[in-house]
């Protein structure tokens, strides 16, 4: 999504407030980001930590992530998984 949004080149703070004007929910793999940056208050996001960002690795996750949907709450952030990235 953030390739096709053109958002590619963003730093993280900046990729929050644009997708806080389009999304309810932003999803990454990125660790760093819930503590790196303020959650723009419509926003919530996800952070998946899978040990990679291939398939095979998230797959498990997705019940996880479907249930952090529905839950999800406006300027929060949490996580599903627990391997961290290598």
């Amino acid at each position: 999504m953030v390739q096709q949004a053109g958002w590619s080149g963003l730093k993280n703070g900046q990729l929050l407030k644009n997708a806080s004007a389009s999304f309810e929910v932003f999803i990454t793999i990125d660790q760093l980001i819930e503590h790196q940056q303020e959650i723009p208050i419509p926003l919530a996001v996800i952070t998946i930590r899978a040990r990679s960002n291939r398939i095979q690795d998230i797959k498990p996750l997705v019940p996880a992530l479907l249930h952090a949907l529905k839950v999800a709450k406006p300027g929060k952030s949490t996580s599903v998984g627990r391997a961290t990235r290598k």
